[in-house]
């Protein structure tokens, strides 16, 4: 891609600044949430423009993330983008972002933290309520491992596509139910097509589930880090430390179903992870807890403690 840098603006006291987003209804949804946050933040210093791409995740629709690369297919054209400077910011579910950032970005912001957990949409609001054999489409393979682990009777099929593309697909007949994030429902204002929420003891979510993220240049002008540091939402950045620790630690990718959930509690935190065989058959779990408000650096220590007890679990396995 050539490298094309639009000229500096006379104006100093407004700054014109372009976010990159997936062309997806979700995608473009947080990243007006995230401009409309960074006005409220900064005022009149800042004009958002939103600049969308169609990233090699949307355009795969034939065969499984996994088989195609993995984590980094929603990302990477946003990120060569930013390293081109053609755009300033990069907005993200953070669960799609890999925890080994490109070399020239850092996670400047996380907005506050939506639902993180999972609904349920098809004939029945929980899953031991669906019908014996039902078939379920997910591409994830959480998701899969998950479902196979409380009911191995279910019949999971290949469900690629966006939040409307999958409900579309359940119109047509192709499964009987698929699992949404309760995320994504709410910013699109669907939660009516929910049948019912699944609570996280049941079906832990994806790390970061939940979370937007932006990503900026690291030489990026200091007005455009003060920004992104004034719009940065403190609970969710120790969500999103706690739970990318855990990932780090693991070798977190699409191919092996993890799950990670750090919350605030009224004494501290706690976290809960886990991670699965592909087809359900095992699932090792752990959980850790902080007895005061953690500090960044205490959450990302946290993940790895409860990451390192999943891994000794795991080797001990027979």
């Amino acid at each position: 891609m050539p490298k094309s840098k639009r000229p500096k603006r006379a104006d100093k006291s407004r700054h014109t600044v372009v976010i990159g987003s997936r062309a997806s209804p979700l995608a473009v949804a947080q990243a007006e949430a995230f401009a409309k946050r960074l006005s409220q933040v900064t005022g009149d210093m800042i004009v958002a423009e939103i600049k969308t791409f169609k990233t090699t995740g949307d355009r795969i629709q034939d065969r499984p993330l996994q088989d195609a690369g993995g984590k980094g297919l929603f990302t990477k054209e946003l990120d060569r983008a930013q390293k081109h400077e053609l755009i300033d910011i990069g907005v993200h579910s953070l669960k799609d972002v890999t925890v080994k950032l490109n070399k020239h970005l850092t996670l400047a912001c996380f907005l506050p933290r939506e639902d993180p957990r999972d609904c349920l949409i098809g004939p029945a609001p929980r899953i031991a309520d669906l019908p014996e054999g039902a078939v379920v489409g997910t591409s994830s393979v959480r998701r899969r491992a998950q479902l196979l682990a409380l009911r191995p009777d279910l019949k999971i099929v290949e469900f690629r596509g966006n939040v409307q593309t999958r409900l579309g697909k359940l119109r047509d007949g192709v499964a009987d139910a698929t699992l949404l994030a309760a995320a994504g429902l709410n910013r699109l204002d669907q939660m009516e097509v929910a049948a019912g929420v699944l609570s996280v003891d049941e079906v832990l979510p994806a790390a970061g589930q939940g979370i937007v993220a932006a990503t900026i240049r690291k030489d990026a002008p200091d007005w455009l880090h003060a920004a992104c540091a004034a719009a940065d939402d403190a609970d969710a950045r120790l969500a999103a430390a706690a739970e990318r620790a855990f990932l780090r630690r693991l070798d977190g990718s699409c191919r092996t179903p993890f799950a990670a959930y750090f919350r605030l509690t009224a004494e501290g935190a706690e976290m809960q992870g886990e991670v699965l065989a592909l087809d359900g058959s095992k699932r090792w779990q752990a959980m850790g807890q902080i007895p005061r408000r953690p500090s960044e650096r205490d959450a990302e220590e946290l993940g790895l403690i409860v990451a390192e007890d999943i891994a000794a679990q795991r080797a001990s396995a027979p």
